[in-house]
């Protein structure tokens, strides 16, 4: 799938199942709390705190989903292409580290 192809999937379910967008503080508060659940299961699956029973059959790749279908909505209640910003970024990522990660030690 393509990510303009996401976004419009998105924006159908918004209009269809979830009714309209929340606003924008909301989308970000919630885009907040969906970063938090990737990091609670990455500091204890991947990191050192051990993992509670109540997390145990929590799906990385589920809460991971949860952010980015936050991302799209923020995204399309606000008119950004997410697909063009990317390739912008990259293109930016790319002539400002294009030798900056090679020449660093700490990387080898």
């Amino acid at each position: 799938m393509e990510i303009k192809e996401a976004q419009k999937i998105v924006d159908e379910w918004i209009k269809s199942v979830g009714v309209r967008y929340f606003n924008e503080l909301t989308n970000m508060a919630m885009l907040t709390e969906e970063v938090g659940e990737v990091a609670r299961i990455i500091a204890r699956r991947y990191g050192e705190q051990s993992e509670k029973d109540s997390d145990k059959g929590k799906e990385l790749g589920d809460e991971l989903a949860d952010v980015l279908f936050v991302l799209i909505c923020l995204a399309n209640q606000t008119g950004v292409d997410l697909e063009n910003a990317l390739k912008k970024n990259l293109e930016k990522k790319t002539l400002r580290d294009s030798s900056r990660h090679k020449s660093n030690e700490k990387l080898k």
